[in-house]
């Protein structure tokens, strides 16, 4: 795998591989989400590829005090081989450089596998609630 910034042109192979990987919900518009990422810091939205197609992703951010992760995808056919795992290290990496001190994410309920995954990457289960509140609501 290789592993570039994202480019305009994988939009639409990014959205497949979401969809494929049931990420997309009807509430977040992906194409809004992945322009409000390019206007934001697109540094932090890496595409991994095979043979110039895109078969993994990974969106982070960074606001000074936490990094979160979002939108990391392994085309199903290509999970269990590391990809996952690489795609993380490399945002760490960045993020590190950054010095960003901790890096979080969110897991929707009904994953236990998701949640066995990252546990073997290191992470931990926090104990805290997260909030949120739409403040654009995408039409």
């Amino acid at each position: 795998m290789q592993l570039r910034p994202y480019r305009n042109s994988d939009e639409v192979a990014v959205i497949q591989l979401w969809q494929r990987c049931a990420l997309t919900r009807p509430w977040n518009d992906p194409h809004r989400d992945i322009a409000r990422k390019c206007a934001e810091d697109p540094s932090l939205f890496l595409i991994g590829t095979i043979d110039e197609q895109v078969m993994a992703s990974a969106m982070a951010g960074y606001d000074g005090h936490r990094g979160w992760l979002y939108y990391l995808a392994v085309a199903p056919e290509r999970q269990g081989r590391g990809f996952g795992r690489a795609l993380i290290e490399a945002v760490e990496s960045l993020l590190i450089a950054r010095g960003c001190p901790k890096l979080m994410m969110m897991v929707r309920p009904g994953q236990p596998r998701l949640i066995d995954y990252y546990h073997e990457l290191g992470y931990e289960t926090g104990e805290f609630t997260t909030l949120g509140k739409r403040l654009v609501v995408d039409e």
